[in-house]
C-alpha cells in the first residue's frame, strides 16, 4: 500500500508517518517497505514529476518518492503510530492473526482425525464421504418465473 493510502487508513499527517518510519527504521527492513524511484513514481502518476517550471504547484506533482509498504510493513506500521485509528488496527491484526491460528489449528486436527479413520476403515470411509456429500450438495431446483402471466378472457 503507498503511504497516502496509509495515511488516511491510520488517520495521520503523512508527516507523522514519515516521522514514525524514520524513527524505528530497523523496524521496517526492504521487504516491509521500500520507496519508489522517479520511473515507477512517473508511471504510477501517469504525467511527469516535474514540469519545465522552477517552482512547483501545489498539488500537482509531487515533491518526494512515494513510500510501499508490503503487509508486513502495513502491520508493523500500526504498532509504531500512536493514533487511535493505528491502535485499533494493530489490535485488528493480532485478533485476526490469533483466530487464523486457532482455524489451521482445528483443522489440523480434523484432518488428522480423518486420515485415522480412512486407514482404520479404509473402502468404508469413502463410501460415508460419498454420502454425505451426495446429501449436502443441493440440487437446482427450476425456479418459478415472477410476474402476469397471460390468460384467456373468453
Amino acid at each position: 500500500m503507498f503511504d497516502r493510502d496509509l495515511v488516511e487508513l491510520y488517520e495521520v499527517e503523512t508527516k507523522v508517518l514519515n516521522q514514525a518510519v524514520r524513527r524505528n527504521l530497523e523496524r521496517f527492513p526492504e521487504d516491509f517497505m521500500f520507496k519508489l524511484n522517479a520511473e515507477e513514481t512517473e508511471m504510477w502518476q501517469h504525467n511527469p514529476l516535474r514540469s519545465q517550471i522552477v517552482t512547483l504547484k501545489r498539488g500537482q506533482h509531487i515533491k518526494y518518492f512515494p513510500t510501499v509498504f508490503t503487509e508486513q510493513g502495513v502491520a508493523m506500521l500500526s504498532s509504531v503510530l500512536k493514533s487511535p485509528r493505528a491502535i485499533q488496527v494493530n489490535i485488528q491484526i493480532i485478533r485476526t492473526f490469533t483466530k487464523l491460528r486457532e482455524i489451521l489449528t482445528e483443522n489440523k486436527k480434523l484432518a488428522e482425525k480423518v486420515e485415522k479413520m480412512e486407514r482404520k476403515y479404509g473402502k468404508h470411509i469413502y463410501e460415508i464421504f460419498k454420502v454425505i456429500n451426495h446429501l449436502t450438495t443441493k440440487k437446482e431446483v427450476p425456479k418459478e418465473k415472477i410476474g402476469f402471466r397471460k390468460t384467456d378472457t373468453k
